[in-house]
Formats: C-alpha cells, structure tokens, sequence
C-alpha cells in the first residue's frame, strides 16, 4: 500500500495488521509501538479534535484527507478534558507528508504536537487502499511503530498484533474519565474572542463522564447550564444529592457492554427518579441497554463528518459527525422505546426516546467539533426538556 510516486527513502514506520500484512512507511510523532484498533476518518477538517477525542482511545486513525497538518495545532482545540493524560487516539496514519503550519491559530506544527501527546504517526501510504481494506475486511487489530533508525523486530510487532484482543469487553471510560467530580462553566468559542464562563447559570446539570467532549460541556453552558461532570462509577444517591436539573450521559471508548455493567444500574435508577435524561454516543448505547436493548460490534463503524441520519420527530435529514464501533440493534428495542433517528448510510440505529418519561438520546455527535452544526437543537431539546419537567414538578 505504499503511495503512488513516493521518492524512495528509508522507512521509519510499520503498521502490521493482525493477519500478518506489514505497511511500510515514515514516522513522525512519537516514537515506539502501540497496539489498536485500525479505523478510518472521512473529515475534511478538524485532526486535532479528532485525535483528542476520547472516544478513540485504542484505536489508530486513518485520514481518509490526504493533506492532514498543514494548520498546525494549538491548545484551544484539544477535545479531551485532560489533555495532560493525552487521552485519544493512540496513533494516526496520513496519506502525505505534513508540511510546515500555515495557519493565524497554528502554536506550533503538528509533529511537535504529537511527540508531545506521545501518539505515533504514519505517513506516506496508499490511504485509499487502507479505507477500502477496512470497508471490505471490517476494522483490524494491529500494532503502529515508528523508529527514527528504521530498525523494527518485526517478529514481536507482529506477535503482539495478533495477541491484542481488540475493544470487543473491554472497558475504557475508566482510563479516560475524571477521576472526581468538578464543575464546568465554560462557553462555546466565538471568532477572535476565544472562550468565556457563563455568568448567572439557570440550570444545573450533572454530566457523567466516559469520555466526555469539551465542545459537548461547551453546548450546554452556552443555553444557561452549570455542569457538574461526574466519574462513570458516581451512584445514583452521588448523582441526585447533586439536585440536578438534568443528567447528561457522555461518549466515550470502548464496549458499551463492558461499561455498562457498572453504568446501567445507575442510569435505571435515575430514570426511575424522573430527571431528565439525555446522552450521546457511548451514552446513547448505555441508556438502551438499560432500558433492554442490545448493542453489537460494527463492521466498520461510522467516523467522520458528513453522515446522513433522519429525525424522525422533524422529518428531516442532518448532516453529522459520527465516531462509534459499536450501536444499538434497532430491531432490539422493547416496547415504549421509540427509534427517533437512523442513519441513511447503513440504517443503523441513531436515537431514541422512552415514552412518558424525559429521556432521550442520539448515537451521532450533535455538538460535532469538528463537523456541521445540523444538529446542535438537541442540545436546546434537553433544556426544554427540563423546563418542562421543572413546570411539572411545581404544578
């Protein structure tokens, strides 16, 4: 899979796919090997989001854009809560070379970011071919390296690609969530200002965190909410005595199975307790199986920026930002659970709602980052949700 029209020159990087097949390439980023889950990202924009977002822990990212770097990186667009614990992706592969920053927000190049954060990168291969290896062959295990001297015990690489066991039961929000609780009041960025705190919050709302997203925390505190973000293993009592006005339930890696047999106790009870309820992605798959449904491995899961999925409760088609391996099996929802969203991809299942009860949630990222915005009214849905439920209670 090496590049077309590549001038020949030593290779500094391997990726050895579980089934033996060894890629060659140039190194950049940090150097030494990890093993992970291959995938690939059809976004045109926004690298650095993406490889901070948690929910790729363990997995090595594929650009499906040839030209990945060229603005540089800078501190304002990490997307992980803890970018000091480089929580993420655990490698990156692109099509060329990455060229020197050119861009007024860049802070530095992205080569330097990388060695910082400790991901190893691979440049200089056929992308294409690697995409479509996946579409036909399903995700692979593998193991990404890179060594300046272009020395590699490709015996060891690829005994250890073929021992990783990949993400199917393994539970990851542990390694990528808060470990106490702490408030967050900060609000979306806006254009040659940056970012602000909210001021005199309206709500309050306790986020359990499994990866959690800035850009989703963002959201929230830009329509009046105080969010008080919680580790995955909070009880419910820890949750309630918080008084929240809502409880957001975030994305994150990993098997929603895995998690949820500590999770979904806790999210039961909270349904029963009728505080309005809203998650996303890793959130999104906990909450159905709390309620009864199942979730099951993708093929190729869905990672990108430009996925069609249809509201059924508008009638309207969004353009969104996905990133799972793993969904909810539509034809496994119990009774008085409603399918609210399908992707038009594959017609997978992207949301549902609990009938007589407020709560709600999509398996795309509505607060996208990078991505369109189709879809940032869930994010003003939930509020009214609990306006609603507020005027409930007082009447």
């Amino acid at each position: 899979m090496a590049g077309e029209g590549w001038t020949q020159r030593k290779t500094t990087a391997l990726l050895v796919l579980q089934d033996g097949s060894v890629i060659e390439g140039y190194g950049l980023g940090a150097e030494g090997s990890v093993e992970g889950e291959v995938c690939f990202n059809t976004a045109l924009t926004g690298y650095q989001e993406i490889l901070t977002d948690p929910s790729y822990a363990r997995q090595i990212v594929t650009f499906t854009f040839p030209h990945i770097g060229n603005v540089g990186a800078n501190p304002d667009d990490h997307e992980d809560l803890t970018p000091a614990n480089s929580c993420g992706a655990v490698g990156a592969i692109f099509r060329a070379d990455v060229t020197a920053p050119s861009n007024y927000r860049s802070a530095g190049p992205l080569d330097t970011w990388l060695k910082a954060r400790g991901v190893i990168a691979l440049s200089g291969i056929d992308t294409r071919a690697l995409t479509a290896h996946i579409r036909e062959n399903g995700m692979p295990n593998a193991v990404i390296a890179h060594s300046a001297s272009g020395e590699f015990d490709l015996d060891a690489l690829k005994a250890k690609a073929k021992a990783w066991s990949g993400l199917v039961g393994l539970d990851l929000a542990k390694d990528v969530a808060v470990g106490q609780s702490a408030v967050w009041k900060e609000t979306p960025w806006i254009w040659d200002k940056g970012y602000a705190d909210i001021d005199a919050p309206r709500y309050k709302i306790v986020a359990i965190d499994f990866g959690t997203k800035r850009n989703i925390l963002r959201l929230m505190s830009g329509l009046g909410a105080e969010v008080i973000v919680v580790p995955p293993t909070a009880s419910a009592e820890e949750i309630l005595a918080h008084a929240p006005d809502g409880v957001f339930l975030s994305n994150g890696p990993g098997d929603p199975a895995a998690t949820g047999d500590y999770v979904v106790p806790t999210i039961r009870k909270l349904i029963e307790a009728d505080v309005p309820l809203f998650g996303i992605c890793l959130g999104h798959q906990m909450l159905a199986l709390a309620l009864g449904a199942k979730t099951e491995k993708m093929h190729q899961g869905h990672h990108g920026a430009n996925h069609p999925v249809k509201d059924f409760t508008t009638n309207k088609v969004e353009i969104v930002s996905m990133n799972h391996g793993f969904a909810v099996a539509a034809d496994s929802l119990p009774a008085g659970v409603e399918e609210t969203h399908r992707s038009l991809f594959d017609g997978s299942n992207c949301g549902l709602r609990l009938s007589g009860k407020p709560v709600f949630s999509v398996q795309h990222h509505p607060e996208a980052s990078p991505g369109p915005q189709d879809s940032h009214y869930l994010f003003q849905r939930f509020i009214d949700m609990i306006e609603e439920n507020r005027a409930k209670r007082a009447a």
